[in-house]
């Protein structure tokens, strides 16, 4: 009974292999599906009838068509024998025996009679398994990376260790499909109707690329903040998507060899936030003040706590303080002298007891918060002799 099932079999799945199959994407595809099998199209509006090929052999003279963006990979018993990523229209072509069609010039008795005994040596199916399998070949968005705890790195710029959370997400592309599918891809994904999704937290392999990132993370922030090409400034790395991208790629490719071994690499990031630990937040405040008190800025900001302190003075104590304010800045030549002119070579230093200088200097370490108020109008008093 079986014998003769075994032969129905055979000869049935013989024939309906006989016919062309026409290969394309699977609808409904989500935006990061990175790879999955073309689907043969038995039916089209009510309009065709090649609804029981074998779901494993190809026909020659099936067409498949290869869209913009992808690449097409194909397997033979399990080994991968082509790759096309221009797109358009490919025909099949196979020296496998179960591939042969009489409507592609197979004849009659190659295709038919000789099928159907290498068939029935297999209980009725072919021996033999073919596939094809779209690879994407664009930017996969959406690959979300973040921090639970605080990491460290050290900073060119601050000249220390720094800390911080930092969540965001990568953009990724399979440079390198062939090292993709045979370094990486696991099997269950190499069957159709299987999606390979990076952002599928279900997919084990997804997951191990997430935990390479994270723990690429600090790597990355040291060799982009100690790269002086980026101006030393961890400030610039959420303005710079792809800058950022090439320094995170070259960490994982150091500690992971994603594109030598897996045939992948980061495109572009965008940083969703950085929250820096207590210790770097005092030290950035720092930074930047003293960032605002330097050069022309910080003569500016010199001449407007002078020209505050009038005010005060004035507010305050009357005619009486504004007169002492008056005689100090005669003393000081004036809230003008405290630009800076460009002075000739040959001029001297001013003397490192001159009030002038002494004030200045009392002055930005008030405003540097060095010292208090009362350690400056003490420091005022005697720098003016009161």
């Amino acid at each position: 009974m079986g014998l003769v099932q075994a032969v129905v079999g055979s000869i049935s799945g013989t024939l309906a292999d006989q016919w062309k199959d026409f290969y394309t994407v699977p609808a409904g595809l989500p935006a990061t599906a990175a790879m999955f099998a073309a689907v043969p199209q038995g039916t089209n509006a009510g309009r065709g009838s090649n609804t029981k090929g074998s779901s494993n052999i190809i026909t020659n003279g099936s067409k498949i068509v290869v869209p913009e963006g992808y690449g097409l990979l194909l397997f033979q018993d399990g080994a991968v024998t082509g790759f096309a990523a221009e797109p358009g229209g490919y025909e099949w072509q196979s020296d496998d025996l179960n591939s042969k069609s009489v409507f592609s010039g197979g004849g009659l008795v190659d295709s038919l009679i000789m099928q159907s005994w290498e068939r029935f040596k297999f209980g009725g199916q072919p021996g033999s398994q073919q596939a094809a399998f779209f690879v994407s070949l664009k930017e996969l968005p959406d690959n979300r990376f973040g921090t639970q705890s605080e990491i460290y790195w050290d900073d060119g710029f601050l000249g220390t260790q720094v800390g911080a959370v930092t969540r965001g997400s990568y953009t990724m592309k399979i440079v390198d499909p062939i090292l993709f599918v045979k370094n990486f891809v696991p099997a269950r994904y190499l069957q159709p109707g299987e999606i390979f999704d990076f952002t599928d937290m279900d997919n084990a392999a997804a997951s191990q690329l997430f935990n390479e990132v994270v723990g690429s993370l600090a790597p990355a922030f040291s060799l982009y903040t100690n790269d002086p090409a980026k101006g030393n400034r961890i400030t610039k790395l959420q303005q710079d998507s792809i800058g950022f991208a090439k320094s995170l790629s070259d960490a994982v490719e150091n500690a992971y060899q994603w594109k030598s071994d897996r045939g992948l690499a980061i495109v572009k990031t965008a940083i969703v936030s950085i929250e820096y630990d207590a210790n770097t937040r005092e030290l950035l405040k720092t930074v930047q003040r003293a960032d605002a008190l330097s050069g022309a800025r910080g003569n500016s900001n010199l001449q407007a706590s002078v020209a505050q302190g009038m005010q005060s003075a004035g507010e305050n104590t009357g005619a009486a303080g504004m007169m002492g304010l008056g005689m100090a800045s005669g003393m000081m030549g004036g809230i003008g002298s405290l630009q800076q002119p460009v002075a000739p070579a040959a001029a001297a230093a001013p003397a490192a007891d001159d009030p002038i200088v002494k004030l200045k200097k009392a002055k930005e370490m008030l405003d540097l918060g060095l010292i208090t108020q009362e350690d400056y109008d003490a420091a005022k008093a005697k720098a003016l002799g009161l």
